[in-house]
């Protein structure tokens, strides 16, 4: 049986001597010095803690509440001396003198059984509460991998886990930040000697060897870099570390190797501590393995926007060097066919204007090349302006009636009775238009090809379901434009492909009259920009409708459209847009209006007032605007309303913004 310890506080010799007979075999400390009995409780850690209750100069109820503080039973002994409850309720034991020898003995005997049961139990509820705490560093560290694609940062998390969890003195982590870079982290509680570093490396490197069969990289001392994460400098470690009980583990799946750790801990590891451990590696490894894709994935992107770019680049820059020679050639077909250039054959004009009309369809495909190079760039130009469309409509007609004429076709447009305004670019307009009448004259063997143009709700469009992204999204009134022809159709299953780029629905006639297979494309990038879509319904060998839509001009769509046209020119010039939104009641925003030199022309000249319930909301498009400008303009409005509380009140003014260009950030706030 393990020996027991005794401290006796006591200065009476007869109890001294009646105690140490009982207790012969064990060993017992006595002093009556204050600052001793608790020196000892450190040191020496007794059991059983004897306090001689007669004993004079005590704060005894100070005391054993100080007693109490330790691991020991505290047994009294009752004399002469009365103590009240404070002092008799900080005691476990009391016995009476004179002391009974047989009764002190058992008395003890009950208590040591008892204080092991009481340590038994402690041990068990730190254990537990360990244990729980262990899973609460698992059950965070999982959360924490799970919200991460960045490699570093959850190795990271993971150590942290494990340090946590573990409480290790020295940790080792190989890890690899590109394919050819590989770094080893090292986390100690103190500095690490020149030589211990060295057998570390040393010992990850052979540790990746016996790993892998066939190492993809072989690793020196030289090549292995170091990153060192100490928290206390004040103490050094060295060789003697590598004598501490250490757990490792390999960070892999299936065949993936991503690295592994390693940690030392002077106190031995439990078999609860080498689960946690596995537990908290293994957890690391699918968000590894989802960070290693998202980085592929990244990477493959960049590389295929470098191609988009340098396949934009190299388009426009073909396109251009065509343009200029193409050019050259024209005007002198132009000059040969006036007859200034001499009398021609009849053979000679035939070639010459068969040359004639394949630079132009060659200008054409040129043409087609540079818009769409600049729409994917950002880079296309539009001029915004309320405009009526049924003047373009009777412009394209008439600019390609002898065409149609050529061929035997007619077209045919009927203005509506009701006009409505359109803020469009008629350019761009002009182009889709022109586009998609071309193509029912190239498509058309004989019969009409009609125009016609009307305002519809976006509740009342008709169209075939592989659209419904496209159209779906719009809203309120719009002006529709439909082409209608009686041509060869297109099969319902290429719908969806028509306005794909590059693409041509494959049949003989196609073949025939060819053409670059920009044209739909860019149309459909044209009504985009204009905040409107472009659809078709077909029947085979029955003909096709090509529709496409413009927003009815209002207040909110012109605001739109001036938005889109400013955001564009910001990003083609590298600047940025700031649209401001300030919310209040109707009474407050027009306050706010009405005030000089608070919202001024640069302001207002691109804005919109619209009514949201009990609410109006004014927005604003700001020119090289900024996070800073949007703020400067909130502070500027709260002073104002700060010093005229009879014209606003104790109002509310909600703020948003957003900042368009190359950056894009969100925030709110409330008066």
């Amino acid at each position: 049986m393990a020996m027991t310890k005794f401290l006796l506080i006591s200065g009476d010799e007869v109890k001294d001597q009646v105690v140490r007979e009982v207790f012969s075999s064990d060993e017992v400390i006595t002093t009556v010095d204050e600052t001793l009995v608790f020196d000892t409780l450190k040191v020496e850690e007794p059991d059983i803690v004897i306090i001689d209750g007669d004993l004079s100069g005590l704060d005894f109820k100070a005391l054993c509440r100080k007693i109490k503080q330790y691991p020991v039973v505290i047994l009294l002994i009752l004399g002469e001396t009365k103590h009240n409850k404070d002092v008799t309720h900080n005691v476990n034991l009391f016995i009476k003198a004179p002391i009974d020898k047989k009764l002190l003995s058992a008395t003890v005997d009950s208590a040591l059984k008892t204080r092991q049961s009481l340590l038994k139990m402690t041990k068990s509820n730190q254990e537990l509460a360990r244990s729980l705490y262990q899973l609460n560093v698992m059950y965070n560290t999982s959360s924490q991998l799970a919200g991460s694609l960045d490699k570093d940062k959850l190795l990271r998390i993971m150590i942290e886990g494990l340090e946590k969890s573990l409480n290790f003195e020295l940790s080792c982590t190989l890890t690899f930040r590109s394919e050819r870079e590989p770094v080893l982290i090292i986390d100690s509680l103190y500095k690490v000697s020149d030589r211990l570093l060295e057998a570390l490396k040393l010992r990850a490197i052979l540790s990746y060897k016996s790993l892998l069969e066939d190492p993809p990289l072989d690793i020196k001392i030289g090549n292995l870099k170091i990153e060192k994460n100490i928290k206390h400098n004040f103490q050094e470690y060295d060789f003697s570390i590598l004598r501490y009980d250490n757990m490792f583990a390999p960070i892999m799946l299936n065949d993936e190797f991503f690295g592994f750790t390693e940690i030392y801990r002077e106190k031995p590891f439990s078999t609860e501590d080498a689960t946690v451990f596995q537990t908290l590696v293994q957890q690391v490894i699918l968000p590894l393995k989802s960070a290693s894709l998202y980085e592929e994935l990244k990477m493959t992107n960049r590389k295929l926007q470098k191609l988009e770019r340098l396949k934009s680049e190299f388009i426009s820059i073909v396109s251009h060097e065509l343009r200029t020679p193409l050019t050259a050639i024209k005007n002198a077909m132009d000059i040969i066919l006036s007859g200034k250039a001499g009398a021609m054959t009849e053979n000679i004009q035939k070639f010459v204007t068969m040359g004639k009309r394949n630079s132009i369809r060659l200008s054409g495909i040129i043409n087609d090349l540079l818009d769409i190079s600049k729409i994917e760039a950002g880079k296309m130009d539009f001029k915004f302006e309320l405009t009526h469309i049924e003047p373009v409509i009777e412009y394209v007609k008439n600019n390609l009636a002898e065409v149609a004429n050529e061929k035997g076709l007619t077209i045919k447009y009927t203005p509506p009775e009701e006009s409505a305004e359109v803020y469009a670019d008629s350019n761009r307009i002009e182009q889709v238009l022109t586009n998609l009448v071309s193509n029912a004259i190239k498509f058309t063997q004989a019969g009409d090809i009609e125009i016609t143009s009307k305002v519809v709700n976006a509740r009342e469009l008709h169209y075939d379901q592989c659209f419904e992204e496209d159209i779906k999204k719009l809203q309120g009134n719009y002006l529709q434009v439909c082409v209608e022809d009686h041509g060869i159709g297109i099969e319902r299953k290429d719908l969806n492909h028509v306005f794909d780029k590059f693409a041509q629905i494959e049949n003989s006639l196609s073949r025939q009259v060819g053409g670059s297979g920009l044209g739909l494309p860019i149309a459909r990038q044209l009504m985009e920009s204009h905040n409107g879509a472009i659809w078709c319904d077909s029947e085979i060998n029955k003909g096709s409708k090509f529709y496409f839509v413009i927003p009815v001009a209002n207040d909110k769509s012109n605001f739109n459209m001036i938005k889109k046209q400013l955001i564009q020119k910001a990003r083609s010039n590298g600047s940025t847009v700031a649209i401001i939104k300030i919310k209040s009641t109707n009474e407050v925003i027009e306050n706010l209006i009405n005030e000089e030199n608070l919202l001024n022309k640069t302001y207002m000249s691109n804005s919109l007032v619209e009514k949201e319930g009990s609410l109006t909301s004014l927005s604003m498009v700001v020119i090289d605007g900024d996070k800073p400008s949007a703020e400067f303009l909130k502070k500027k409005i709260d002073t104002l309303v700060e010093h005229k509380k009879n014209v606003y009140g104790e109002c509310d003014i909600m703020y948003s913004y957003e900042i368009e260009g190359e950056v894009h950030e969100k925030d709110s706030y409330s008066r």
